[in-house]
């Protein structure tokens, strides 16, 4: 019997790849986005697809369901919608930092646990939370983000523990920057705050960083790589740096926090 994986965030970039590894490793993939008409090339390629915005409880609860009466299991659970509400801290109204942890963190939450009951009961499964470097390391400007990838990273160290004893294997996916649309909704954010005028230097630093970000950028099929590596794995890590620039801004964690200060510092006198 195949396999089963639901894959949240399908439109485009990681998603999208993820759907098509899997669907190549010859499991039945459920492909869901906000818009299914965003996803019709998937289903073209052999995925079924189901309309799911992850901020909807019920949406969340049902499309688990229907996804287990269907085809009796589900095996891997990936939680990779998201985006990144950038901006300095007093720049961003608390509503927009309440959607930025409704989209990354509450949103996988529902997941996990409408997914827990049935892996419980077959005592198999896998759940792959995409994080990022940036839930290892913050960076000025990055609080909203870093924040809710943070909150990725240490729920599912717990999940982890709590799990383990029904067989359920949890991992933490943590790319670099990576070539996708990613970087142009989060520039979106950007240019949406209500600016408070003392932050220019941080503004004009992501407005360059954006364009070296691309030049180190690993291609979404690298991301999903490594994520069905997880997913298939009888016994995957815990977690899984994606390439270079993932597994060198992760060991940055490990530089003494007025380093990593100091260095914030230098990159933001020539912001300008």
């Amino acid at each position: 019997m195949e396999k089963v994986a639901l894959v949240t965030g399908c439109s485009s970039g990681i998603g999208a790849a993820t759907a098509r590894s899997l669907l190549a490793e010859e499991w039945t993939v459920v492909a869901t986005a906000r818009d299914t008409e965003d996803i019709a090339g998937l289903a073209e390629a052999g995925c079924e697809t189901a309309e799911l915005d992850v901020t909807k409880p019920a949406q969340c609860r049902n499309v688990v369901d229907e996804t287990v009466a269907e085809h009796g299991r589900l095996d891997c659970l990936v939680n990779n919608a998201g985006y990144a509400q950038l901006g300095p801290l007093e720049d961003i109204p608390t509503r927009d930092l309440h959607r930025q942890f409704d989209v990354n963190v509450y949103g996988p939450h529902r997941l996990i646990r409408a997914a827990l009951p049935h892996m419980r009961e077959r005592e198999d499964g896998t759940i792959v939370n995409v994080s990022s470097v940036s839930g290892r390391v913050a960076t000025p400007g990055m609080g909203a983000y870093n924040g809710s990838k943070f909150a990725i990273e240490g729920m599912s160290d717990a999940l982890r523990g709590e799990v383990s004893e029904y067989g359920i294997d949890v991992a933490v996916v943590e790319p670099g920057p990576v070539d996708t649309s990613f970087q142009e909704r989060a520039d979106d954010e950007f240019d949406d705050l209500d600016k408070s005028g003392a932050y220019e230097r941080i503004y004009e630093f992501f407005s360059d960083a954006s364009a070296v970000n691309g030049l180190g950028a690993v291609s979404p099929e690298r991301v999903a790589e490594v994520i069905t590596e997880a997913a298939v794995s009888p016994d995957p890590a815990p977690r899984y740096p994606v390439a270079r620039a993932g597994r060198f801004g992760v060991l940055a964690r490990f530089l003494p926090d007025r380093w990593l200060d100091a260095g914030y510092r230098f990159a933001l006198k020539f912001a300008r």
